[in-house]
Formats: structure tokens, C-alpha cells, sequence
């Protein structure tokens, strides 16, 4: 089936759902908008002249299928590429549409979810024949409820369809519609569901496996080709691709491999401490992997040359690929069963035909058999290699957080190490800033000293310089008083000559002004050495503080302890 009969059946709901008289034509309004809203979905670019040109307003009436089909497959189908849209929200928007006017809804305890019957709608599409109005024949719902029992682990029930097709004969001669066939698996009387949970799992499984064509999908260790480290990633398989994620849940996307027809698979030798080991060779790179098991090696290069296969017949789907084959097998078993039908009735001799049609349907039962060994024994190793992966996940997760509590171990010792260091860092630095200040508190003070010394021996020039003034003003005072003591007696002798009594007054006179000038130079001796005295005072407070500072910095440091400086 190719991509425009895909797309038909979807569209078909959506038209189908517009015709609210149920006359076979739909309004060119709602036409429009149904075509703006595929224009939308499919990525299309709209072209508003084109659909105007189509539908003009003085056409009459509404337009029917087959008046929509020409437009349809001019400017919408025929544009489509499949790498060019998301195919789900393509089908989700057509569900949408037709689920409002057909659908009868979900009672409140029922089991399937809205998204469940979403899902059921895109597999019956997929599974459906392709004719209108579309319907699934009796053995593809038996083989997608069967596909549904095997993804729960349980083994398949076939009474509750025989059930119904015996009550209902519409369904056995025609098949179920989308709306039959949601009716009857809602109310459980075509698939017996227990568990809400377990049958939306498995139905997301199936939904995957056939809608999204995820050939296979499950963890592998992967060979980096930068780092060459081992990292285990969630692979999926589809037929063109294989997408690895960090984990299942498929969040965080780490690369795709892009397969192509000359791809090789090949298996090589354990090594570096991997089991099955094996190799995707493509003309650009070649992918080292390995697989949990044997068994699983040998199921992931069966998938990935399943999907090579497929690429080189040109082929998308593999479930579309089984389903023209289950097609070809019913018409050949109906074309068997006619010639059988036709022989028996012409003649008795042809019993020889008659035992080869026994033959052949008991040939066919003993195959239907095999079929059903092959599928018990498929879910039974799915089984297993689930309980197996999920052991192998719970060492994992063990080891992991062992792992991630020695790192976190390692990381708080780090820390504690980057503190102490830290710490040992912080008091080296005080201890030379410490030494610093000693040494600039040691030079200050040498400073001090010497100018305190220098202001000491000037004290005493000053002092003797003022005892040398005053011992000359008292030898001068004794001068004077000798002077005035003779003018005195000078006068009292009243024959002296007259040069005697000039020179006396001349001499007092003089020794008067060496006095005054000695005063006034032992004022200024004493006004000096005040000045000195004031600078030895300051002098020797500079000593005092410089010295205090010392003997304050010359404390010891103790390890941890912070000292700040003033």
C-alpha cells in the first residue's frame, strides 16, 4: 500500500464526517476548510487561488467524492513526500474530525483510554482492505488481537470472536467498520482486559511495531567513535534507520545510523571485555556494537538485515510486506477450497481430490499448529529476555548508584581538600602579609630610634649653647656691675682728669648693649631648645607606638586561627 492509499482512508473519515445529511456530498465551505487544514498538517504550501479557482461560487450544490477526488489529488496528494510530515498528527487531525460525529464515546469505568482508541483506529486503517467503506475482514482482527495477547504474555483467547461472529452475521460475511470494531473492544467481547495498564502497554507495543515500523527496539552497548568508550544506549530499529537515546523513555536522542542498501552486518570475536560483539558496516562509517546475549545478537543482525532486505526491494513497512502475503495465502486457500467445492460436486471418482483437499487442510492445521508453537515460544523468550534485560537494568541501576555514591564520596573530599587548602592558602597569605607589616613596623621604628637619637644629641647642643649664653650673661652682668660701681666711684672723686671721665660712660654704655644682646641670645638658646625638646617628646611617642606595633606583631600565629591587623 502506498503512501497515497495511506493517507486516503484517513482522509475519507474526515470527509465522510463532513457529510452530516448523508447524501454523499459535503458543503465547498467545509471543503475548504478540511483543505486549508491537510495543506496545514502535511506541510504543504497553500495555494488560496487554486482552491477558489476549483470551488467557485457559481458552481451549485455541495460537491460529492468523486467532484473533491480530482482537486485532492492535483494540489494535496500529488505534492506529499513522506519525509516532509508527521504521519501521527496527520491520522490524530482525521480522527479529530470524524470521532466527534461517529464515535459513541467511552463509559466512565471502561479499560481503553481516548489514546487507546486512537491507536486501534490508525492499526485498523493500516490492516483494513483497501476499498470503501473501509472494514477489516474477520482474520486480520484475529491477527491483531493475537498480536495484542502475545505483547501481553498471555496466551490468546479465540472463543469471545467465535462468539461473535456467530451472533452476528453483518460482521461475518462483510467485516467490522472502525466504529464496530472500537464498540466491540471497549466493551470486551472481542479481547478479555483485566488490567487498564498492562493492555495499554502492549497495545503501544503492537501500535509501534506496525504503525511506526519499529522492527526491533532495546538496549545495546555502543563503541564511541571520538572517545572509543563502551556507552549503553536504547536502540530502534525501523527500516531506513536505527536511532539510539539515552534511555528508553527516548527524551534525549545521541544519533541515528542512516542504513542503506549496501550495508553489511558482520559478526566478529568478544573483545575488550564485550560479549557479541558485531559490526554495522555502512559506506560511511562502520558501528561497533554489542548485544546482552547470544540470543539477542542474533535477533538485532536477523532485524537489521531484515530492514537492509527491505530497503533494497524498495519496500517501507514490513507489516504492509505480511499483509499482501496473508492477502495471497487467503485468495490461494479460497481458489483451493472453490476447486475442491467444484470437484466434489461432478463426480464421485474424484475422491483422489477429495483426500488431497484433506490433505492440504490438515497440512494447514499442522502449519496453523507450527505458527502457534512459534508464537508460544516467541512470547516465552520475550518473556525471558524482558525478565533478563530487566535484571541486567536492577545490576545496573545498583552498580550506578554505587558508582554515583563513591563520586559523590570523592566529590565531598575534593571539597573538603579545596577548603583546607583554602584555609592553608588564606593563613599563608596572612602570615606574609603579617611579616610584612613586621618589617615595614620594624623600619618604622629604626626611624623612630634615629630620630629620636638625632632630636637627643640636638637637645644637647641646645642645652650647652644655653648654658654657654647664660655663663657669658652672668660674666657680662658681673662686667656691668663693675663698670657701674667705677662710674660711681668716678664721680665721687672730683679731680679726675677729663679723659678719665669720658672713657667711663663709653665702656658702661657698651657693656649695656653686650648685655641686652646676650639676653636676647639666651631667649632665643631657650625658645630652641623648647622647640627640641617638643620633638624629642614627639620623637620618643613615635617610639613608643612603633615599638608597641612590634611587640603586637611579634605574637605567633596558630594554625586556623585568623589574626587581622589594625
Amino acid at each position: 500500500m502506498d503512501l497515497k492509499t495511506e493517507l486516503l482512508k484517513s482522509i475519507w473519515y474526515a470527509f465522510t464526517s463532513l457529510d452530516a445529511e448523508k447524501c454523499g456530498k459535503v458543503s465547498k465551505s467545509q471543503l475548504k476548510v478540511l483543505s486549508h487544514n491537510l495543506y496545514t498538517v502535511l506541510n504543504i504550501p497553500h495555494d488560496p487561488e487554486a482552491l477558489e479557482q476549483h470551488f467557485k461560487d457559481d458552481d451549485n450544490g455541495p460537491v460529492s467524492n468523486h467532484g473533491y477526488m480530482p482537486y485532492l489529488d492535483k494540489y494535496i496528494l500529488d505534492k506529499v513526500k513522506e519525509e516532509m510530515f508527521d504521519k501521527e498528527k496527520f491520522d490524530d487531525l482525521c480522527w479529530m474530525m470524524t470521532m466527534k460525529k461517529n464515535f459513541k464515546g467511552i463509559p466512565k469505568n471502561a479499560l481503553l483510554s481516548e489514546r487507546d482508541c486512537f491507536k486501534l483506529f490508525c492499526l485498523f486503517n493500516l490492516l483494513s482492505e483497501d476499498r470503501y467503506p473501509l472494514v477489516m475482514i474477520l482474520e486480520e482482527v484475529e491477527y491483531l488481537l493475537k498480536k495484542i495477547s502475545t505483547a501481553m504474555s498471555r496466551e490468546w483467547d479465540g472463543k469471545p470472536l467465535e462468539d461473535l461472529i456467530f451472533q452476528d452475521a453483518l460482521v461475518r460475511e462483510e467485516g467490522m467498520s472502525v466504529w464496530t470494531f472500537l464498540e466491540h473492544m471497549i466493551a470486551g467481547r472481542l479481547l478479555k482486559v483485566t488490567s487498564a495498564e498492562a493492555f495499554s502497554l502492549a497495545l503501544d507495543e503492537v501500535y509501534l511495531e506496525m504503525y511506526h515500523n519499529v522492527l526491533k527496539r532495546g538496549y545495546m552497548w555502543k563503541k564511541g567513535h571520538v572517545r572509543r568508550n563502551w556507552t549503553e544506549r536504547w536502540f530502534v530499529l525501523k527500516p531506513s534507520s536505527m536511532a539510539y537515546y539515552a534511555s528508553e523513555d527516548m527524551k534525549d536522542k545521541k544519533g541515528e545510523i542512516q542504513l542503506e542498501k549496501d550495508c553489511v552486518i558482520e559478526a566478529v570475536a568478544d573483545r575488550e571485555g564485550k560479549r557479541c560483539v558485531f559490526y554495522v558496516k555502512t559506506p560511511n562509517k562502520t558501528y561497533e556494537m554489542s548485544a546482552s546475549d547470544q540470543r539477542q545478537k542474533v535477533e538485532w543482525t536477523q532485524a537489521i538485515q531484515t530492514a537492509v532486505r527491505l530497503l533494497i526491494e524498495g519496500k517501507s513497512s514490513l507489516h504492509q510486506e505480511l499483509k499482501l502475503k496473508r492477502r495471497v495465502q487467503r485468495e490461494h486457500s479460497q481458489q483451493e477450497r472453490s476447486r475442491s467445492t467444484r470437484s466434489s460436486c461432478s463426480s464421485q471418482s474424484d475422491d483422489l481430490n477429495i483426500q488431497e483437499t484433506e490433505k492440504l487442510e490438515k497440512e494447514k492445521d499442522r502449519q496453523d499448529l507450527e505458527i502457534e508453537n512459534i508464537i508460544q515460544h516467541a512470547r516465552e523468550l520475550e518473556t525471558r529476555r524482558r525478565e533478563a534485560e530487566e535484571e541486567e537494568r536492577k545490576k545496573q541501576r545498583e552498580v550506578q548508584m554505587e558508582l554515583e555514591r563513591q563520586l559523590k564520596e570523592a566529590e565531598m573530599l575534593r571539597d573538603s581538600m579545596k577548603m583546607e587548602m583554602q584555609q592553608r592558602a588564606k593563613e599563608a597569605e596572612q602570615q606574609k602579609k603579617r611579616i610584612e607589616e613586621l618589617e615595614l613596623t620594624q623600619c618604622q621604628l629604626e626611624a623612630a630610634l634615629n630620630m629620636e637619637i638625632q632630636t637627643r644629641l640636638e637637645e644637647e647642643r641646645a642645652r650647652q649653647e644655653l648654658e654657654r649664653v647664660l655663663q657669658a650673661e652672668d660674666e657680662k652682668k658681673k662686667q656691668f656691675q663693675l663698670l657701674q660701681e667705677q662710674q660711681n666711684f668716678d664721680l665721687m672723686l672730683e679731680d679726675s682728669d677729663d679723659s678719665r671721665k669720658d672713657d667711663t660712660p663709653s665702656a658702661l654704655h657698651s657693656a649695656s648693649q653686650e648685655l641686652q644682646h646676650l639676653r636676647a641670645s639666651r631667649q632665643r638658646s631657650h625658645q630652641h631648645l623648647e622647640e627640641v625638646q617638643k620633638k624629642l617628646r614627639n620623637a620618643s611617642q613615635h617610639v613608643r607606638h612603633w615599638n608597641v606595633q612590634l611587640n603586637r606583631l611579634m605574637k605567633p600565629i596558630t594554625p586556623g586561627v585568623f589574626q587581622i591587623s589594625s
